[in-house]
């Protein structure tokens, strides 16, 4: 288990170290969980006050925050602008080593001769690579893995267990995709039949594109096109169970919280935020940078810049006031009923 000091960790991450220099530190740790051989960290004033309680020995704390109770002699501060980002890199230096499978294709996979297989890969147990499949080099493939034909894994992409990626997907490099996620399963489209007989398949021959570091959480699915591409620009990050239809576009930098839910062409501009439980209506566009709150239902388009929340969604603080209209809704009720009763 590494070990550092508390002056070795304020180095690492350019912070003002208050307190002790010399104690060792094993570990990160909860503010309410961390032990006296771990440091955590402190984003807000709430959590500032909960300092003295705490037997870790040592935090990270945003700047302009009062631990109050603070005993510099016993324990230690690092002060650095964000606790938030400071704690990636702390988190990073005491992970312990990833658990790949093995260097090389494990006897029980299966690669099809016509496949490209790049190199310094790690293919697992019971993975699949059909004909003209690509797989880049140093890419990490986990056991149950599924790579349909002509499909392509960009170099250093990792793919976690049971995932599957279907025919003519693309995915960038620096990929990660978590267990059992779909990329490029058909779109959900059909049409009734003119006879009344039933629904009738639309086809769904295009693909997905996922570009350079993108992450998909897990049992996530991201359709394939009717045509074109649906497509998930670099850098954006999606959260477990999302679904994505067919011919959306997302941008660059964005996330997507859990169970979201994205209908068929809806257009996401880069650096936007979809809270948890969100759902979007087909064709609707969401601008660049903006904000959906949690549980909204997205109906129509939102300009770039905006935070919207509640069904539909709207502007912030336009909805914050419906809510608050809402709430006092039974009181102007019985006012307006007592005041009809007294004439």
């Amino acid at each position: 288990m590494p070990s550092y000091t508390t002056a070795d960790l304020a180095e690492r991450v350019k912070g003002e170290l208050k307190g002790r220099a010399d104690l060792g530190i094993e570990g990160v740790g909860a503010l309410k969980d961390a032990s006296e051989r771990q440091i955590t960290f402190i984003t807000d004033q709430t959590h500032a006050g909960l300092w003295a309680r705490s037997r870790a020995a040592a935090a990270v704390i945003t700047d302009g925050l009062d631990a109050s109770g603070h005993d510099p002699n016993a324990r230690a501060l690092i002060v650095v602008p964000s606790a938030s980002l400071a704690i990636i890199e702390l988190l990073q230096l005491f992970a312990p080593p990833p658990l790949l499978p093995d260097a090389g294709v494990h006897p029980t996979a299966w690669v099809h001769p016509d496949a490209s297989i790049g190199q310094d890969v790690r293919i697992g147990p019971h993975v699949s690579v059909d004909r003209g499949a690509s797989i880049g080099d140093r890419v990490v493939l986990y056991a149950g893995v599924c790579i349909y034909a002509e499909a392509h894994v960009g170099d250093d992409s990792i793919l976690h267990s049971n995932t599957v990626i279907r025919e003519r997907c693309h995915l960038g490099q620096r990929v990660i995709t978590h267990q059992n996620v779909s990329i490029g399963a058909d779109g959900f489209g059909f049409e009734p039949a003119p006879d009344g007989s039933g629904l009738l398949h639309v086809p769904q021959i295009g693909n997905v594109e996922l570009c350079d570091d993108v992450e998909i959480g897990a049992a996530s699915c991201i359709d394939r096109a009717k045509f074109g591409t649906t497509v998930i620009g670099a850098g954006t990050k999606i959260d477990n169970l999302v679904q994505i239809a067919h011919n959306c576009r997302i941008g660059s930098s964005c996330v997507i919280a859990a169970l979201s839910g994205l209908a068929g062409s809806v257009t996401v501009g880069d650096g936007v935020s979809i809270g948890g439980a969100v759902a979007v209506s087909p064709h609707v566009t969401i601008g660049s940078g903006v904000s959906v709150g949690a549980c909204s239902g997205v109906m129509r388009d939102i300009s770039p810049g905006q935070t919207c929340l509640g069904t539909p969604a709207t502007e912030a603080r336009e909805a914050l006031r419906q809510a608050a209209a809402l709430k006092r809704l039974p009181g102007w009720m019985r006012e307006v009923s007592r005041r009809l009763d007294s004439d």
